[in-house]
């Protein structure tokens, strides 16, 4: 789990992540405040979504975290420090780089339906992250693109 800060007409809001250890969004959520009570919200949408509890938590040493698991699942292990949740905070360089080049966003509202799809599309094209070959990923990218052609009705 990872949060970052997000300025939306002047005001802040955070864009709450749940990524797996892959590099996969699994979940996201855009909330104007950054407490136990938005992190709750992440966790509860995040368990519907999967319909399994994790093994473990990962994220920095803000203590919403901590809070909200013990209030939302109470047998799963919680880690923070300094450099385990790297995966989620490298998750956020393609939504900054898109930001920048939208100018940034004008909703709240409208980031959310633009993540929805964003981290979608980009799970797919982004190959897990066990060490492989140029080849096995040039193999995925291929497939991946096979998939969007498919999808999308483009013809090649």
């Amino acid at each position: 789990m990872d949060e970052v800060v997000i300025s939306i007409g002047g005001r802040k809001h955070w864009l709450w992540r749940a990524v797996d250890r892959d590099g996969y969004v699994l979940d996201e959520i855009v909330q104007a405040r950054r407490d136990t009570k938005a992190a709750k919200r992440l966790l509860v949408r995040l368990l519907k979504k999967q319909g399994l509890s994790p093994k473990r938590i990962v994220g920095d040493k803000l203590r919403s975290y901590g809070a909200a698991r013990r209030d939302v699942i109470p047998g799963v292990e919680h880690r923070s420090h300094k450099g385990l949740n790297n995966r989620a905070e490298n998750s956020h360089v393609p939504l900054r780089k898109r930001e920048r080049m939208m100018q940034g966003f004008r909703s709240a509202g409208g980031l959310q339906r633009f993540i929805s799809v964003f981290s979608a599309i980009r799970n797919l094209f982004v190959p897990p992250h066990q060490k492989r070959s140029a080849l096995a990923t040039h193999i995925h990218r291929i497939r991946a693109m096979a998939q969007w052609n498919a999808v999308a009705g483009a013809t090649v």
